[in-house]
């Protein structure tokens, strides 16, 4: 039997966690919260999950120590801006042999490492080869209904990635391999933003035509950034690229497409934020986009209109409005 750490109990890990309980493996649940986990432990359920009940074989712990030992893999299931402060804290116990699976998406705000890239920095004694980021279009609401799911687990070591392959598959989940982690890592943090763009034209009240030259031209954008850091273009053309744009753009259960919905609806961004019971992580991937754009020198005037209308409370319909009067171009180089 494989023993598996999940450490974070947001929707997607106690999804991913009840998956593999589901299917003979030894899980582990660990939080931060002492209190929250009892709470969770006590009840079986989850406050963002409706109808939700953990199978009895999931175990719950607050010691970290304890929660990982003996353990196969260990899932890092944490908002991005957390990611660092577990990684320096699990160093302290890891074994080498441990691979470690990031689910985390997004970019460290200030520095803009990918998270894989915050665990090795944090933890020296690991082996790049140990770690794996687990993508794809995956909304947590629909893994707990066994609706079937697609994921790639990317990795330097193409033996870890098929190690995460085989024991996360399942008839519901279908788990594939690619060796271009910088790619996967970037699809699947970088569509967050265009997420937000997308939901704001709910908003606003515009139509099928806006959204889809936004998810089409926003592709485009994460392309160009995505390979001038080191990705491959092939990969945006995956999982962690158009699938995961596509779920997170037009998804009823995205938290980013809901926020870019509510600014469109002339909702202000703290507002949104403090009646969210979960973190929307294309609102500080929005600053490091604008940021790297300037870095690499890659137009970005999608992403870029978003960060306006998030930090500079830009109007969303005058922006648009800009965008389509840009200077005319060919489609495929500007």
């Amino acid at each position: 039997m494989t023993k598996i750490s999940v450490l974070g109990c947001g929707t997607w890990g106690s999804a991913l966690a009840q998956s593999l309980a589901m299917h003979n493996h030894n899980v582990t649940i660990w939080h931060y919260n002492k209190k929250k986990l009892q709470k969770i432990k006590n009840d079986r359920t989850h406050q963002n999950l409706p109808n939700f009940v953990f199978d009895s074989s999931i175990s719950f712990d607050h010691d970290l120590e304890n929660a990982i030992k003996d353990s196969d893999f260990i899932v890092v299931a944490t908002p991005t801006k957390s990611v660092r402060e577990i990684s320096n804290s699990l160093r302290k116990y890891i074994s080498k042999n441990q691979i470690i699976i990031n689910t985390s998406k997004g970019l460290e705000s200030k520095t803009f490492k990918r998270m894989s890239e915050i665990i090795i920095e944090e933890i020296e004694t690991i082996d790049s080869n140990n770690i794996v980021t687990l993508y794809g279009p995956s909304h947590a609401e629909e893994v707990i209904k066994k609706y079937p799911t697609t994921l790639v687990a990317a990795s330097l070591n193409l033996e870890s990635s098929r190690k995460v392959q085989k024991t996360f598959s399942s008839k519901t989940i279908r788990v594939y391999t690619n060796s271009d982690i910088v790619g996967v890592e970037l699809g699947g943090s970088l569509k967050n933003v265009i997420a937000i763009g997308v939901g704001m034209c709910d908003g606003v009240g515009f139509g099928d035509n806006t959204k889809s030259a936004l998810i089409t031209r926003g592709m485009i954008e994460i392309i160009r950034l995505g390979t001038a850091m080191g990705a491959r273009k092939e990969t945006f053309s995956g999982l962690s690229g158009i699938g995961d744009l596509i779920a997170t753009c037009l998804s009823k259960h995205s938290r980013n497409r809901f926020v870019g919905e509510s600014l469109g609806k002339g909702k202000k961004l703290e507002d949104i934020i403090a009646s969210m019971n979960m973190v929307a992580e294309g609102v500080e991937t929005a600053k490091s986009i604008e940021k790297l754009s300037k870095i690499y020198n890659i137009d970005m005037p999608i992403s870029n209109a978003v960060c306006s209308i998030l930090f500079e409370n830009k109007d969303p319909k005058s922006m648009v409005v800009n965008l389509m009067t840009r200077d005319l171009g060919n489609e495929l180089s500007n």
